[in-house]
């Protein structure tokens, strides 16, 4: 090294996971930042680069979702307890939250079906309307996670369906059937309801326009920092819990004619960002180009996107490339399956040979090997979206019970927290995953120009507020792996066991 120059130190966490016991484990070790000067072309191969000068987009941060069942199992903990649970996710010893979405009315997660007007029909004027039910559970949770934040947070709010009165009667279709649940079968798909889709009726756009606003002035008078509205929860999903189906052309107009006039009405079109989608990838960019052709470009801050049928990496880029100007915000995700199961519905009773040979070959496999498979997805995902321009990444329940609840529909999910009978939590491989990537990818970073040996190595890498470098490698392969940092005339030699996350934050 000759005088003058800085010198960069790095050091790397590791997680481990132990195939043999199915156990994790995290190593911090400190690597030294070799002078590349005088070494010899063998530092050619087994390269990660990182090219500090191509800079890209800017990640705001991390975040989940405080649905009323999660508030639910949060209120019903002891006040420690359920401070030490909120500050996994809020706050500098855990994954410092910047965001938070929250359902508008109910959605699965919620202890029953619920709306903030129970009979529009009979009150056209809104005149009811109240949130009173959120300020049973929803409210003071999410007030004392803000408050444990230390920082300013961002709210995201999300509508699951609009009331009932106001809806077509349900479109469920044989697909949403098979990706969603068979539930349809014993329910009365001939009237209109919240649940199994529907569409919102054209004569109540105006009325639903005034609605949300009224959410979104009533959350802000609570002192809930709400500056980013979806305006639909999975616009192409008529699932067996609250929906409501949107073609590209219909959220288009009811976003340009009337939520948005609505919005500017109340003062509120510069303070809130809205957002379209919010759903799949693999369906995101048709969808959102018929909404951007409806002339809403300018009304439209960003696109929400879930993970929940594939990569679809592609489609970050595709819409980047068309919208760079558009945030990308991935909005919803989790393991599809009740926490310790390895399927989201209980089998109690079902004949094992008469069941799909998916369940089948899914039910060949541990409830220890399906986390460490949600977690590596996670890190997977992740790294995916960085690489394709996401700027925001929230999370699904911050926490649920062992049978993926609590929820008014029959099945369950996983989360990265899960309520113990006795009051306690739990903290499952997925959080650990997400929080060491949440501390390697800090609030405001932005991602730098990176380059791998093979397709074995995921990596992404971004420059942080504090002028460190942030480095994720992920080896999702059964063998170990070589790995050789080179960036500003340096190299850092690691190595990258069998199915690991491995961060790496480098000090000048």
């Amino acid at each position: 090294m000759q005088k003058g120059e800085t010198q960069m130190n790095a050091k790397q966490r590791t997680i481990h996971y132990n195939c043999k016991d199915q156990s994790v484990r995290l190593e911090d070790t400190t690597l030294p930042m070799e002078d590349e000067k005088g070494l010899t072309r063998q530092v050619e191969s087994n390269v990660v680069g990182l090219y500090p000068d191509y800079m890209f987009q800017k990640i705001g941060g991390f975040g989940c979702a405080m649905t009323e069942s999660a508030c639910y199992l949060l209120s019903a903990m002891v006040p420690e307890e359920r401070k030490k649970a909120l500050r996994c996710w809020f706050g500098p010893d855990g994954a410092d939250a910047g965001f938070i979405r929250i359902p508008i009315d109910s959605c699965d997660y919620s202890l029953e079906e619920y709306q903030a007007v129970k009979d529009p029909a009979s009150d056209p004027g809104l005149s009811t309307f109240n949130i009173d039910r959120d300020r049973k559970y929803i409210l003071p949770v999410v007030k004392e996670a803000l408050e444990m934040a230390g920082h300013p947070v961002s709210v995201l709010l999300s509508p699951w369906s609009p009331p009932a009165a106001w809806k077509t009667a349900p479109e469920m279709s044989m697909n949403d059937a098979a990706v969603y649940g068979s539930a349809a079968a014993k329910a009365d798909l001939s009237r209109p309801g919240r649940c199994f889709g529907g569409r919102l009726k054209r004569e109540y756009y105006g009325a639903w326009a005034r609605y949300l606003v009224k959410y979104l002035q009533s959350y802000l008078q609570e002192g809930i920092p709400v500056s980013m509205l979806s305006v639909q929860n999975e616009a192409s999903a008529a699932t067996s819990w609250d929906s409501c189906l949107w073609t590209g052309e219909q959220e288009g107009c009811f976003l340009r004619d009337y939520l948005y006039p609505e919005m500017e009405k109340a003062g509120l079109s510069e303070r809130i960002g809205l957002y379209i989608w919010d759903h799949n990838k693999e369906r995101m960019v048709e969808h959102v180009d018929e909404v951007m052709a409806c002339g809403t470009y300018r009304m439209v801050e960003g696109f929400a996107y879930h993970w929940y049928s594939g990569d679809h990496f592609e489609a970050l880029s595709l819409l980047h490339g068309r919208y760079p100007d558009k945030l990308l915000m991935h909005s919803e995700s989790c393991g599809l399956h009740i926490p310790g199961k390895v399927l989201s519905f209980d089998l109690t009773g079902r004949d094992a040979e008469q069941l799909p040979p998916e369940i089948r070959e899914q039910l060949s496999r541990t409830p220890s090997e399906v986390d460490f498979e949600d977690a590596e997805n996670y890190a997977h995902d992740i790294i995916g979206d960085i690489e394709h321009g996401m700027n925001r990444w929230i999370d699904w329940n911050m926490i649920v019970d062992r049978n993926g609840g609590p929820r008014h529909v029959p099945g369950g999910f996983a989360a990265p927290l899960i309520a113990e009978k006795d009051g306690t939590f739990s903290r499952t491989i997925s959080y650990e995953y997400i929080l060491e990537i949440a501390r390697t990818v800090r609030p405001g970073a932005v991602r730098i120009g990176s380059s791998r040996y093979c397709q074995e190595v995921e990596e992404s890498a971004v420059l942080n507020a504090d002028g460190s470098y942030g480095v994720l490698l992920l080896n999702r392969s059964g063998k170990d792996l070589p790995a050789v940092i080179r960036t500003g005339g340096y190299l850092c030699r690691l190595h990258l066991p069998a199915h690991t996350l491995s961060t790496v934050r480098i000090e000048k």
